[in-house]
C-alpha cells in the first residue's frame, strides 16, 4: 500500500512533479545516455556498467508522460529517472553509476537549456512565418493610402504597407534577438557537478558535443549559479507579445472602421445580438502580452530574491513561468500571423476623408518649405488655415491673406500657392515619397525586400542549429549503439 503523501508533498513536490515531468524526463533520460557514454570512453566506469545502463536508458527513453505518476516514493523526476533506470537493469538503485560526476545541480542546468532551446525554436518559427506574412502584406498593400495616427488623433497619411513594413522590421529584430538567445543557450553547464567540479578525468566537451551544445560555460559556478539566460527568455517573450499587442490594437481601430476586412475564421458571435462577428483573438493577443509581462516580473523576482549560488528560486521554480511563456509566444504570433494572412483593405479612408481630418498638413507646409519660406512661419500659416476650414475649402485667396497676416506675403510667388494646395487635398501624393524608410510605395517594397533578407539570414542560423542537433542526436544513438550492440 502506497503510504499517504505528506503536505509538502502534497502541494509541492507532486504539483511540481506534474507539470515537470514531461518536460524534463525525456532531456534527463538523453542526457544521461551521454553521460553514460562519456564516463565509458574515459575509463571511469566499465564496459559491462556501461552496457547495462544504457540498454536500461533505452527502455527508458520508450516512456511515456502518463508513465510518469508521483507517488511519493521519490521527491522529483531526477530520482524518478534513477529509480526506473534500476528497475529497467534488474539491479538495486546503488548499483547505479548514472550519477557519478554528476550532480543534480549540472543535470538541471543542463536540461533546462536543452528544453528551452527546443521552445525558443518553435516561438522563433513563429515570429519568423509571422514576419514573412506580414512582409507579403506590406509588398500588397503598399499603395493603400490611409490615416496615419499619433496619440490617437489623426496624423499623417501613410499606407498599409507602410505600417507593416514597420512591425515586420520590429519582428525581424525579434527574430535577432530570440537567434542570439538560443546561442545563449546553447553553452552547456555539464561537468559542472555541484558547483566545482570533479576530481575525476571527465570529458565535459565531448558530453556538450553528443548533446548538441555549442560552447562550454567557462566558469563551473556560473554554470549552476548564473540565471540571466533564463531572464532573458522571460524578458524577450515580454518584449516581443509588448510590441505585437501594439500592433493587435491598431488593427482593433481599423476593422472597427471597416478599412481592413474581419477574417471570419478570427470571430466570435454575439449571444444576443445576430448582426455581430466580434475579433476578440485581438483582445487575447493584448491579454497574452500581459501574461507575458507578468511572467517576466515573475522571473526577476525570483532572480533577485535568490542567492548567488544554486538556488531553487533563481532556476527550478522559474521554469514554469519560462515553459508557459514559450508555448503563450508560439501560439501568440501564429495567431497574429494567421489573422494577418486574411487581412485585405475592404474600405480604406477616402482621400477626402483623410483630407478632411488635416492629416495632409504637414504635406501642405513642407511644400512651402520647398520653395524657401522658413518651416516654422509654413506651420504657422498651415496652422492659421486649419482653424479657418478644411483644406478643401482653402483658396488662393485665403493663404494669400493669411500669409499677409504673417508677414510672409512677399515669399509666396503662385508656385509655391499651388503646390501648398495640391498638397493639401492629394494625400496620395505620399505614395510618391523617395525618402528609403518612407511610405513611397516603391520605397515600402524596397523596405520589404530588405527585411525579406534579414529574416532569411535567421532562418538560415535557425537551420544550421536544428542542423547541429540533429547531428548530434545521430553521434549519441550511433555511440550508444555501440556501447549495446545495436
Amino acid at each position: 500500500m502506497t503510504p499517504a503523501l505528506t503536505i509538502y508533498q502534497q502541494h509541492h513536490l507532486r504539483v511540481v512533479f506534474e507539470h515537470h515531468a514531461a518536460h524534463l524526463y525525456p532531456a534527463m533520460v538523453k542526457a544521461s545516455q551521454a553521460h553514460v557514454v562519456m564516463l565509458a570512453e574515459q575509463g571511469l566506469i566499465s564496459a559491462d556498467s556501461a552496457t547495462m545502463m544504457l540498454r536500461g536508458l533505452l527502455v527508458l527513453a520508450e516512456d511515456r508522460p502518463e508513465d510518469l505518476d508521483y507517488d511519493g516514493s521519490v521527491e522529483d523526476v531526477y530520482y524518478t529517472l534513477e529509480k526506473r533506470l534500476a528497475a529497467a537493469c534488474e539491479v538495486e538503485v546503488s548499483q547505479l553509476s548514472v550519477q557519478l560526476a554528476r550532480s543534480r545541480n549540472d543535470l538541471d542546468a543542463g536540461v533546462f537549456r536543452m528544453v528551452l532551446r527546443d521552445q525558443l525554436l518553435q516561438v522563433l518559427d513563429a515570429v519568423l512565418a509571422t514576419g514573412r506574412t506580414v512582409l507579403d502584406r506590406a509588398d500588397r498593400h503598399a499603395d493603400v493610402v490611409i490615416t496615419g495616427y499619433t496619440h490617437r488623433r489623426p496624423a499623417q497619411p501613410t499606407s498599409i504597407g507602410h505600417v507593416f513594413a514597420g512591425y515586420a522590421e520590429a519582428l525581424a529584430g525579434e527574430g535577432l534577438a530570440y537567434a542570439d538567445l538560443l546561442d545563449e543557450m546553447n553553452r552547456s553547464p555539464l561537468g559542472s557537478c555541484a558547483f566545482a567540479g570533479t576530481d575525476l578525468d571527465i570529458s565535459p566537451r565531448r558530453l556538450a558535443d553528443l548533446l548538441g551544445f555549442e560552447r562550454l560555460i567557462v566558469n563551473s559556478y556560473e554554470a549552476v549559479a548564473g540565471a540571466d539566460h533564463l531572464v532573458r527568455v522571460a524578458t524577450l517573450n515580454a518584449q516581443a507579445l509588448a510590441t505585437g499587442a501594439r500592433l493587435a490594437r491598431t488593427l482593433m481601430d481599423w476593422l472597427s472602421w471597416g478599412w481592413v476586412v474581419t477574417p471570419g475564421a478570427f470571430t466570435q458571435g454575439s449571444s444576443i445580438m445576430p448582426q455581430k462577428r466580434n475579433p476578440v483573438v485581438l483582445e487575447h493577443l493584448v491579454s497574452m502580452a500581459g501574461a507575458a509581462a507578468g511572467d517576466a516580473v515573475s522571473v526577476l523576482n525570483n532572480v533577485g530574491a535568490a542567492w548567488w549560488e544554486d538556488s531553487n528560486n533563481a532556476t527550478t521554480d522559474v521554469q514554469a513561468r519560462l515553459w508557459d511563456g514559450d508555448d503563450r509566444a508560439y501560439r501568440f504570433f501564429s495567431l497574429l500571423g494567421g489573422l494577418i494572412a486574411e487581412l485585405d483593405p475592404l474600405r480604406p479612408p477616402t482621400g477626402e476623408e483623410i483630407v478632411a481630418s488635416g492629416a495632409t498638413t504637414t504635406a501642405a507646409a513642407d511644400a512651402l518649405a520647398r520653395h524657401g519660406v522658413p518651416f516654422r512661419g509654413a506651420h504657422s500659416l498651415l496652422g492659421r488655415l486649419v482653424r479657418t476650414g478644411p483644406p478643401a475649402t482653402w483658396t488662393e485667396q485665403d493663404v494669400r491673406s493669411t500669409a499677409a497676416d504673417l508677414g510672409l506675403a512677399d515669399q509666396l510667388d503662385e508656385a509655391a500657392i499651388r503646390d501648398l494646395l495640391a498638397a493639401a487635398v492629394h494625400p496620395e501624393f505620399v505614395l510618391r515619397r523617395a525618402q528609403a524608410d518612407g511610405p513611397g510605395d516603391a520605397a515600402v517594397r524596397e523596405q520589404v525586400a530588405q527585411l525579406r533578407t534579414t529574416l532569411a539570414a535567421v532562418s538560415a542560423r535557425v537551420d544550421s542549429f536544428r542542423d547541429r542537433l540533429t547531428r548530434a542526436d545521430e553521434a549519441l544513438a550511433e555511440a550508444v549503439a555501440a556501447r549495446v550492440g545495436r
